[in-house]
């Protein structure tokens, strides 16, 4: 009596068909998943920078009107300058000023750097900023915030 021995090549086909189909779904998720995320394209335009309002910067730097007058002979050089806000430190030798000078922009001052041609941040109060030839020599201009409103 003959006995019917059916072949094993379809099992071992489909065995490998279906390895090599589960092989290729993790090397297509292995690849989607380490590509780089797409960027956005920056914007064609950059957005515009409104001006900076220096009286509510001044007011939330603390300024309070002051009922000291400038002397005569520093009104003149002083109105070149306006002080924008000030943040001292404790004993007034640290910190920056913010400035502007000729009508432009208010930019940061260090203490010891210079503001103009001839004129260095000397000394920072709570409300003022003192500008002299020298660190260390006498003040030329005193800056007030509150002379600036």
């Amino acid at each position: 009596m003959s006995r019917f021995t059916p072949s094993l090549w379809p099992v071992r086909l489909t065995t490998f068909l279906l390895w090599a189909l589960a092989a290729a779904v993790v090397v297509f998720w292995s690849l989607r998943l380490s590509a780089p995320a797409p960027q956005d394209a920056a914007p064609a335009m950059p957005a515009a920078v409104a001006a900076p309002d220096a009286q509510a910067i001044a007011r939330l730097l603390g300024a309070v009107p002051s009922i000291t007058a400038p002397v005569a002979g520093q009104a003149a050089a002083a109105s070149r300058y306006t002080l924008v806000g000030v943040l001292a430190g404790q004993n007034g030798s640290s910190g920056a000023a913010l400035i502007a000078v000729a009508g432009g922009p208010a930019r940061p001052f260090r203490v010891g750097a210079q503001v103009d041609e001839g004129l260095v941040v000397q000394a920072l109060g709570k409300h003022q900023a003192r500008l002299g030839a020298h660190r260390d020599g006498p003040a030329s201009v005193v800056l007030d915030i509150a002379a600036s409103q």
